[in-house]
C-alpha cells in the first residue's frame, strides 16, 4: 500500500461505519481523492489549519503547510489543497490564526511533578538559575551574600508579625554551608524554612525550631540515622533527618491555599511553555492529596491532560502478597477522571540516589569520598522489579550513578532470562552519571533513557570541582553515545529539577553549554531533531503513547505547539528563545496567558486533618521526586 493509500484508508476508517459503508471504504482503499471527498457528505464538520510552517515528525512526510482536524483528531496532513480536495463536500473552515507561525506536534512532559512544583514554585525562590514563571522572572542568586540580601529583603516585606518565610533554591555545594546563626541574625521572631535545591534538605531558624516544638529532646527521639543526618545547633536537617521533621513542619511548608495557587501556577508554567501531555512518575499515594491536585487538573479547562504512574516501591512496601501487589495497583485507576488519568501498566521504581544532593551510587569514589545512597534495599527493589515485570508492567526506574545503573542493568537481566519478554521498554530516568561501557549493554538489552540534560547546563562546572571531578561531569547524561548505538531515547525536566520547557531542553541537549559558557562532552551534543524527538514522539514512545501522539499524522490525536519559528531551522544558540504562541489541544486552541482558571479545592478544614493532609503531601512530594531515603 502506497503511503497515500495508507492515510487515505486511515483517515476514512475515522468517519466510522455511519459515514462510509463497506463499498465506501474499498473505493478510499483506491487513493483516488475526488472518490474519497464524495464519501465525506455526512462527515462532521473539519477545521483545516495553515501555518507557514508545519513539522511533522513524520520521516514519509517531514513537513506540510495544512492540516485537517475533527472531534480532537487529525484527518489528513499535506498542502492545502491536497487537503481540501481530500474533503470535499465535507462541511470544513480554513482556520489562518497559525499563517505566521510554525506548528509542531505537541510537547509531551515525560516526567515531572505537579506537587513538588506546586509547594516549590510558591514559595520564595532563591536558587541556582533564573525562574521565568507567568507572574516574571525571578534571578538566580549571584553568591551566599546575594541569598542573605534577599532573604532578608523577603523576611520584612512578609505579611504579618510571625507568618513563616519558605524559601527554596538554596545549593551549598555553590554557595557553601547555612546555620541557624545566620538564619537568626535575618530573624529571631519570625519562622524561617530554607528549602534546599535538591528538595532533600531544610536549615530551619530558631524561632522556626520553636514554633514547631524541634526542642533538644525532640531531636534526641529521632532515630539513630535521622540524628547522623542532622545538625541540631546549625538547623540543618537533610535526608533521613529532613523525613523526621516533616511532621513538624509540615503546615509551615503547605496549606491548602499554597498548593492550590502552586498548582495553578505549575499549569499556567507549563502551558506556556507549549505542554500538551504531562506525566508524573511515581503517582500520589495519599488520596486527599489526588483529589486537591485533581481539583485544578482535572478541570474540563486543563490545558492539557495529565498521568499519574503508580509509585510501586511504596506498593511493594505496603503489600506482602504479591498479588495484592498489582491488585492494589491496579485499584488506583479510581483515583483520577476528567482530565487525568493514571499510566495503563507502568510503574515507577527507585535505585540510588538524587544528582543534587550528590548521593547517586558511583563506581568511582567522590573526590571527598562520601558515598551515595541507595533509594530501594536491593531484595526490595529485585522483588518489586520481579513482580511488575511478571505482570507485564513497563517499568521506569530512577537511576543517577553508574553503580546504581549497573544494579538495575543485572536485574533486567536477571528477569530477562528467567521471564523473557518482547519490548519491555525498562526506562532508565534521569542517567546522570554512566559510563561508555555500559551503553552496549543497554542496547543489548532493550532498554531505553529518559535523560535530563539540564544537569549538564546547570552542574557541570561546579560539580566538576565538588564531588565528581571534570570528567564525569562532563560526561553527564551521555546522550550522544546513546544515540550512536540506536537507542531510543527522550527527554524530561523532572520539574522543578530543571524548569518544565521543552525548548530549553533541547537547547541544552543540542548545545551542552555549561554556566561558565564552555561546551561540557561535545561529543555528547545531539541535533536538533533529535532532541525535538525528544520531547514529541520519542517521550510518547517512553510511555506508550507513539500511536495517540507525538507526531502530526492521520488518526492522532491534534495536539499541537504553536511557535513563533522552526526549531529546526534557527540558530542551535537561539532555540530556548524561541516564542511559543500558545497549543492546540485536541482540537482546542488555547493561547499561552488564556483565559484565567480557578479551581477549588475542596479539603478538610479541621486542624488536625489539614495537618494531616500537609504533611500527606510534603512527604508525597519528596519521596516521588528522588524516592524515600
Amino acid at each position: 500500500m502506497t503511503n497515500l493509500n495508507r492515510r487515505t484508508f486511515v483517515w476514512a476508517s475515522l468517519l466510522g461505519a455511519t459515514s462510509l459503508t463497506p463499498a465506501g471504504r474499498a473505493i478510499a482503499l483506491t487513493g483516488s481523492l475526488q472518490d474519497v471527498g464524495s464519501l465525506a457528505m455526512a462527515a462532521p464538520k473539519a477545521t483545516i489549519y495553515t501555518a507557514r510552517e508545519i513539522v511533522t515528525l513524520e520521516p514519509t512526510q517531514p513537513s506540510a503547510e495544512a492540516v485537517a482536524v475533527v472531534g480532537g483528531r487529525i484527518l489528513w496532513v499535506g498542502s492545502l489543497e491536497e487537503t481540501t480536495a481530500i474533503l470535499g463536500d465535507q462541511p470544513h473552515d480554513v482556520d489562518t490564526t497559525f499563517a505566521d507561525h510554525v506548528i509542531v506536534p505537541g510537547f509531551v512532559a515525560q516526567h515531572d511533578h505537579p506537587v513538588l512544583a506546586a509547594l516549590t514554585m510558591s514559595s520564595e525562590i532563591l536558587s541556582i538559575e533564573d525562574w521565568v514563571l507567568p507572574s516574571g522572572t525571578v534571578p538566580a542568586v549571584k553568591d551566599k551574600q546575594d541569598f542573605i540580601d534577599r532573604l532578608t529583603a523577603a523576611v520584612a516585606a512578609a505579611p504579618g508579625s510571625g507568618e513563616p518565610v519558605l524559601t527554596w533554591g538554596y545549593h551549598p555545594a555553590f554557595y557553601g554551608s547555612l546555620t541557624r546563626a545566620e538564619l537568626d541574625a535575618i530573624s529571631t521572631t519570625r519562622p524561617i524554612l530554607v528549602w534546599g535545591r535538591s528538595c532533600h534538605e531544610f536549615f530551619l531558624n530558631t524561632a522556626t525550631l520553636e514554633r514547631c516544638g524541634l526542642t533538644r529532646e525532640a531531636y534526641a527521639a529521632f532515630s539513630a540515622s535521622a540524628r547522623e543526618q542532622s545538625n541540631y545547633e546549625d538547623g540543618h536537617y537533610w535526608e533521613q533527618g529532613m523525613f523526621a521533621i516533616l511532621p513538624h513542619i509540615a503546615t509551615m511548608v503547605a496549606s491548602p491555599e499554597r498548593l492550590q495557587a502552586g498548582l495553578e501556577l505549575s499549569r499556567d508554567y507549563m502551558h506556556a511553555k507549549g505542554i500538551t501531555f504531562g506525566n508524573e512518575p511515581g503517582g500520589i499515594l495519599a488520596k486527599p492529596v489526588q483529589d486537591g491536585v485533581n481539583a485544578v487538573f482535572s478541570s474540563p479547562d486543563m490545558p492539557f491532560r495529565w498521568s499519574f504512574m503508580p509509585d510501586g516501591k511504596s506498593m511493594v512496601g505496603m503489600y506482602a502478597d504479591d498479588a495484592q501487589v498489582i491488585a492494589e495497583t491496579e485499584k488506583l485507576a479510581s483515583w483520577y477522571g476528567g482530565m487525568t488519568g493514571m499510566t495503563s501498566k507502568q510503574v515507577k521504581l527507585f535505585a540510588d540516589g538524587a544528582i543534587y544532593s550528590q548521593l547517586m551510587q558511583v563506581r568511582d569514589p567522590y573526590l571527598d569520598s562520601h558515598t551515595g545512597e541507595w533509594m530501594m534495599d536491593r531484595d526490595v527493589f529485585e522483588r518489586a522489579f520481579r513482580i511488575y515485570w511478571d505482570a507485564g508492567y513497563q517499568i521506569h526506574i530512577h537511576v543517577n550513578g553508574d553503580e546504581g545503573l549497573n544494579r538495575v542493568l543485572d536485574t533486567l537481566e536477571t528477569n530477562l532470562r528467567r521471564n523473557p519478554r518482547y519490548d519491555h521498554r525498562t526506562v532508565l530516568v534521569h542517567f546522570a552519571v554512566s559510563g561508555a561501557d555500559q551503553v552496549s549493554r543497554i542496547k543489548a538489552l532493550g532498554a531505553i533513557v529518559s535523560g535530563n540534560p539540564y544537569y549538564v547546563a546547570a552542574l557541570a562546572d561546579q560539580y566538576g570541582k565538588v564531588g565528581l571531578g571534570p570528567e564525569r561531569a562532563d560526561e553527564m547524561v551521555r546522550l550522544g553515545d546513546v544515540s550512536r548505538a540506536g537507542i531510543p531515547w527522550s527527554l524530561h525536566s523532572d520539574m522543578p529539577m530543571a524548569p518544565a520547557d521543552p525548548l530549553f531542553l533541547i537547547w541544552c541537549a543540542v548545545n551542552r553549554l555549561t554556566t561558565s559558557g564552555r561546551i561540557a562532552g561535545p561529543d555528547q551534543r545531539v541535533t536538533v531533531e533529535e532532541a525535538l524527538r525528544g520531547v514529541t514522539i520519542e517521550a510518547a514512545y517512553s510511555l506508550k503513547l507513539e500511536d495517540e501522539i507525538g507526531t502530526i499524522s492521520p488518526g492522532k490525536r491534534a495536539n499541537f505547539t504553536i511557535l513563533d519559528a522552526n526549531p529546526l531551522s534557527v540558530d542551535a544558540m537561539e532555540i530556548r528563545n524561541v516564542g511559543v504562541w500558545g497549543t492546540v489541544m485536541e482540537g482546542r486552541i488555547l493561547p499561552a496567558g488564556g483565559a484565567e482558571r480557578k479551581a477549588s479545592l475542596d479539603l478538610p478544614g479541621e486542624s488536625k486533618a489539614e495537618r494531616a493532609f500537609m504533611e500527606a503531601a510534603l512527604h508525597h512530594a519528596l519521596t516521588v521526586a528522588h524516592g524515600p531515603h
